[in-house]
């Protein structure tokens, strides 16, 4: 029997998510029952006959009882719908981050457990060939000395604009996660926590950690973080939204044996003695997840394999620790809606190559960064 499914969030991303579904409804794997969206649905893609809108969650679970639910509202709210999906007996796409804190992490586990039921995260870059192929490089690079992630966007006001939530850090009592770190470019996070894995290097035990910020928002724009593994493998993050040349987005891992380079978002990979390359393939996580349901197949970014990435989170989004750096105005080059941090691009590429955040350079606009100890499991 075709299962159904049904996608809470449906503006926004959640366009995405509709035209995505859409095509697998035309294909005969799925059938689509509910949209839900606290908002009127934007108008494409138009809503298909037949197919109900809610504006709660828990109206469309009672009255069109889908298989499968996909979850893209703001990630703090994930934890409470995917709960109640999970009691109404759905499987779930959970859109990333997952949940906020690793309390979240373990009551949302606990209850698909119980309920014997299955949780696919939103981390699609871990879906395709380059990625595989990366990973399954690392051993062969020798003595690994870092892992790296590095990207350089562009946010300009409007970004900040786009939903009450956007740049918070808290609302209505609630962390929020909108941090450049762990929201738009926390796939950078995720791909470099799980080359640390790939490479048997335990859990992250410690973070290190700048975060700033070129307006009057709440959470950071640009944010270096190392992190040190049980193993001692260190793992560099250096990302901003207030960058110059564009750099869509870079894992790096050097060893004796030579260095690999995985731009995540294009699928372009480079191994030793080779040349950056797009590799094609890559498979469809909601694809995979109902061919899970229906076989042996495991899936590919299941929950569990988050945990790190929740740690992490919840070290930089603690209420404890001090909120971002404001930038002085002479650090900042404002053209209208667009902050840029002059040089930055360069900052980045130095931060990756010695595994030193900008403070401890001598950066003259840098600050002491905060250390956290990450839980023991």
């Amino acid at each position: 029997m075709t299962p159904t499914i049904a996608l809470i969030g449906a503006n926004g991303h959640g366009r995405w998510h509709r035209r995505h579904i859409a095509e697998l409804e035309a294909a005969g794997r799925v059938r689509l029952t509910g949209l839900v969206d606290l908002r009127p649905l934007e108008p494409d893609p138009p809503v298909p006959p037949g197919v109900s809108v809610f504006q709660d969650h828990r109206d469309l679970l009672a009255e069109a009882a889908p298989d499968v639910v996909v979850i893209c509202t703001p990630p703090h709210t994930h934890l409470p719908i995917a709960l109640d999906a999970i009691a109404a007996g759905c499987d779930l796409l959970l859109e990333k981050p997952p949940v906020a804190s690793l309390a979240a992490h373990r009551t949302l586990a606990a209850g698909l457990t119980s309920a014997g039921r299955s949780c696919q995260v939103g981390f699609q870059a871990l879906g395709s060939v380059a990625w595989q192929r990366f990973r399954d490089a690392l051993p062969t690079l020798g003595a690994i000395d870092g892992i790296t992630a590095t990207a350089s966007w562009q946010r300009e006001d409007s970004y900040y604009a786009r939903a009450p939530w956007a740049g918070r850090r808290v609302v209505g009592g609630r962390a929020v996660i909108d941090g450049a770190l762990v929201n738009p470019l926390a796939h950078a996070v995720m791909q470099a926590l799980a080359s640390a894995t790939a490479l048997g290097a335990g859990r992250p035990r410690q973070l290190v950690a700048e975060r700033y910020r070129v307006r009057p928002i709440e959470v950071e724009d640009t944010a270096f973080a190392r992190i040190t593994f049980d193993g001692g493998l260190q793992v560099m993050i250096a990302v901003t939204l207030a960058g110059e040349d564009f750099i869509a987005g870079e894992i790096g891992a050097r060893g004796a044996n030579g260095r690999a380079l995985l731009e995540y978002p294009t699928d372009r990979l480079a191994l030793p003695g080779q040349e950056m390359e797009h590799v094609p393939g890559r498979t469809d996580l909601l694809t995979n997840l109902l061919d899970h349901r229906s076989s042996t197949e495991p899936l590919l970014v299941p929950l569990a394999a988050t945990e790190d990435f929740t740690a992490v989170l919840e070290a930089l989004t603690v209420p404890d620790v001090t909120g971002p750096h404001l930038l002085d105005e002479d650090a900042v080059l404002i053209e209208g809606p667009k902050r840029t941090i002059p040089g930055v691009n360069d900052l980045l590429r130095k931060v990756t190559e010695t595994l030193a955040l900008p403070s401890e350079m001598g950066v003259p606009w840098a600050v002491r960064p905060f250390t956290q100890r990450l839980p023991v499991s």
